[in-house]
């Protein structure tokens, strides 16, 4: 019952008696007695329809998830993932692409986050004791197998994604089975290790490439957008044990920071991104999960946050 309605009741029963012949202490006495019944029954209406919210907590499918989400009673869970795209996506181009030549220069910006970056990376990582996941396609890992040792002995996880970072939206779901066998196998070659976690590249999938998690054993995905907690993934209308860690557009280094000449990243090339600007995103972004005690989903690229400057951003954020 909304308090407004609660002193209205109040006051017009107060007026009642107010009528009638009864002194002032049985008035105030009757006025403790009645605003007692009615905030009891409001509490009762609470109770048993669910009405009230109480601030500073996020209410969702039943549960108060500040409270009953996370293991040894932790308020929120941050999760840190890194895609080692390498220069796939422009070796991914054709020979045919008009300035092919100009791609030389383009591939060594993705060269640089698994020559460079990965070990600033890791070595903040360490600085502040955070494990993360770094999610390789097959074909990077394959060419850069002591970046993936240093990663998986440092004790972070190395995640599958992909073969050569192919759009599995556009794949048979042959071609997808096959794709990721190969990179399991690959990373387990290197590392002993074979990838629970997937995320799929380029952002989305084929309808039938969760069906093929899940038969092939994955414990989770973080390719889908539409979530700020961890879910079961339903398939066929039924709950499957793989789960799906939601990220964000807005937590996506690349939407900010990435550029490129040629080919255009962005197109029009108007921005990077004021890193101070970027930072306080990311910081409003992180007490904002904390507060509301969910599970914030960071998506990087060495070649963008691993550099020198931004860098110092990702320690920011590392600090909290």
């Amino acid at each position: 019952m909304p308090y407004a309605v609660t002193v209205a009741v109040i006051c017009g029963i107060m007026f009642v008696l107010a009528g009638l012949d009864y002194s002032p202490v049985m008035l105030v006495v009757a006025a403790v007695l009645l605003t007692v019944v009615v905030f009891a029954l409001h509490k009762l209406s609470v109770k048993k329809y669910g009405q009230e919210k109480t601030p500073g907590k996020y209410h969702k499918r039943g549960f108060n998830m500040s409270q009953s989400l996370w293991p040894e009673g932790k308020k929120s869970a941050a999760m840190f993932t890194f895609d080692l795209d390498g220069d796939i996506i422009w070796q991914n181009m054709s020979s045919d692409e008009p300035n092919t030549e100009k791609l030389i220069r383009a591939r060594s910006i993705g060269q640089y986050g698994p020559n460079r970056c990965v070990d600033m990376i890791l070595d903040l990582l360490d600085k502040y004791q955070v494990k993360a996941t770094f999610f390789a396609p097959g074909y990077v890992a394959e060419h850069n197998p002591d970046v993936i040792r240093r990663i998986d002995e440092a004790g972070h996880e190395i995640g599958n994604h992909g073969y050569t970072h192919e759009r599995f939206v556009e794949k048979t779901v042959e071609e997808q089975l096959e794709i990721l066998k190969k990179t399991q196998k690959i990373i387990k070659d290197i590392t002993g290790k074979e990838p629970k976690g997937f995320r799929t590249p380029s952002g989305d999938w084929h309808v039938r490439t969760p069906y093929l998690l899940n038969e092939l054993g994955f414990l989770y995905s973080s390719s889908m957008r539409g979530d700020d907690i961890p879910y079961y993934t339903v398939l066929d209308g039924k709950e499957t044990d793989l789960v799906e860690i939601p990220s964000k557009w807005e937590l996506d280094d690349y939407v900010a920071q990435a550029y490129s000449v040629y080919p255009a990243e962005p197109a029009g090339l108007d921005r990077i991104s004021c890193y101070r600007n970027v930072q306080d995103n990311d910081l409003r972004e992180f007490r904002g999960y904390y507060d509301m005690g969910l599970c914030i989903a960071f998506l990087m690229h060495p070649q963008i946050s691993g550099a020198p400057g931004r860098n110092l951003v990702l320690e920011e954020v590392l600090k909290e």
